[in-house]
């Protein structure tokens, strides 16, 4: 490609997105930049305090309970009170909580303090995803969702570098420049992002204040998207094995942890060279298909690592799977996105987000005993299987729709349920109606009433015609609260 049309290309690929999105963004690296603590705690526990492995290893698990539990109470704060005090809230206990886990001594206190840095620092997570979702318009929700994830992934590449070089001036310099660095994304939420969660509109009838939106057992209760949970679950066990079995399986074949960091850094290198690029190509097809084909990457490039006996094959068994990650991450955020009434994003996004700090809990566990008691070998051919079972769920999900049709569905509408009656969208009363998609206008009918801007400019409660909705629940209107149609993240 010509410099001319490698600059239209990074040109098409960030244009169009509103300005909240970009401060978003800036925060979003800020952090990233800073994120030493969770990369090098291990180390510190073990080569700087000479606490065992095995204290490690459950200091590490209590951070991620901490995070488990910030996943669904954050994602209730999220819709409660708004997602920017969320933030601003999880941004400020954040830097306290890190700085004090630099200065505590005794083995309980690291342990209790580490569990508490998990919550503050994961609370973040659902704020920053609803968010995204309230400020930017549906049919850019997946390009935004790779740039994000594009701006992690280079903040973690610069922040592990610096953070070899910042901890040989002592252990503390990291968690204090974790906390500055928090602090310096916090003061970007204050000044540049004001709230975006969108006004609820009360329903005729239904008093004149507006209501809170859906509790959590409505989003336990959907079906549809506890399935998309599960499924991500699934996904989020094979990466964790990324950073668990595999250094295990390369050290028992001989390989030095330098020969891991190589390797581990194609991962990065290759997602900041192809997720923009890619997302280009994929960000109007098909969701289902193209989390179909992911799963299979990812559980297959897995499984290639069982004929890895050199760097450069091991190399190749990660750009397989590395592949599957560039194209699951936006699609599936997407997805949630799709999957989330306007008012209850906050909390479907806090149980999309357990979902992974259920694997970093389980994974661990699981992928050692599995070399332990039947080799690596077993773990990295059961890592295919577990991508083919993946797969096959999306593939399911999608048949479930009429041909021809998306399988991924959005749920937009401002306004709660209210007592039965026709259904809002274009479709007839009973099954739930029809609405937008990411990828271009289609053949559905008209979208339903459009929903009011919010303050940063959010998209409206219902979103353009795109391909053909899908059956929802019996019973027309009998959605969780602020839900009246499903639309094909």
């Amino acid at each position: 490609m010509s410099p001319s049309g490698v600059r239209r290309a990074v040109t098409e690929s960030v244009s169009g997105l509103p300005r909240a999105f970009w401060w978003l963004w800036t925060a979003t690296l800020v952090n990233r930049l800073g994120a030493f603590v969770a990369t090098f705690l291990a180390m510190y526990l073990t080569v700087d305090r000479g606490y065992s492995a095995s204290y490690a290893g459950l200091v590490a698990a209590l951070h991620g309970l901490g995070g488990a539990v910030a996943a669904v109470v954050a994602g209730v704060l999220t819709d409660r009170f708004g997602r920017r005090p969320t933030l601003l809230y999880s941004q400020l206990s954040t830097a306290v909580s890190v700085a004090l886990l630099g200065f505590v001594q005794h083995p309980l206190a690291i342990a209790a303090v580490a569990c508490l840095v998990g919550v503050t620092s994961n609370a973040s997570r659902p704020a920053v995803q609803a968010m995204m979702a309230d400020i930017v318009a549906p049919e850019d929700r997946v390009r935004a969702f790779s740039l994000n994830y594009w701006a992690i992934n280079l903040g973690f590449a610069i922040s592990s570098a610096a953070a070899g070089l910042i901890a040989a001036h002592g252990y503390l310099t990291l968690f204090l420049g974790e906390a500055a660095m928090t602090l310096a994304c916090a003061v970007v939420v204050y000044l540049k992002l004001p709230e975006s969660r969108p006004e609820q509109t009360p329903q005729p009838g239904a008093g004149t204040g507006p209501k809170p939106g859906p509790g959590l057992g409505p989003v336990l209760r959907d079906r549809l998207f506890m399935a998309v949970v599960g499924l991500s679950f699934l996904i989020a066990t094979l990466f964790q094995q990324a950073y668990v079995a595999l250094p295990v399986a390369m050290g028992a074949e001989g390989f030095s942890a330098a020969d891991f960091g190589l390797v581990i850094s194609a991962n990065g290198v290759l997602i900041l060279l192809l997720q923009l690029p890619v997302t280009r190509f994929i960000e109007h097809r098909d969701p289902a298909r193209l989390l179909v084909v992911s799963s299979l990457l990812v559980g297959y490039g897995f499984g290639l690592t069982a004929f890895a006996d050199s760097l450069a094959l091991y190399v190749l068994a990660l750009a397989v799977w590395t592949l599957g990650e560039i194209v699951n991450s936006p699609t599936q955020m997407g997805l949630v996105v799709r999957l989330s009434p306007v008012h209850g994003r906050g909390r479907y996004q806090g149980v999309f987000t357990l979902s992974w700090s259920a694997a970093a809990l389980v994974a661990p566990l699981l992928g050692g005993y599995v070399i332990d008691r039947a080799g690596a070998d077993t773990l990295w051919a059961s890592s295919a299987v577990i991508g083919s079972v993946a797969a096959a769920g999306y593939w399911l999900l999608s048949r479930r729709l009429p041909s021809g049709r998306p399988a991924l569905l959005e749920r937009e509408s401002a306004g709660p349920a209210g007592p039965a009656g026709p259904a809002r969208a274009a479709g007839p009363a009973g099954p739930a109606g029809v609405g937008g998609s990411t990828g271009p206008a289609g053949r559905a009918g008209p979208a339903g009433p459009a929903g009011s801007a919010g303050p940063v400019g959010t998209a409206g409660a219902e979103e353009p015609a795109g391909p053909a909705g899908v059956p929802g629940r019996p019973g027309g209107n009998a959605d969780p609260p602020e839900t009246a149609d499903r639309t094909p993240a």
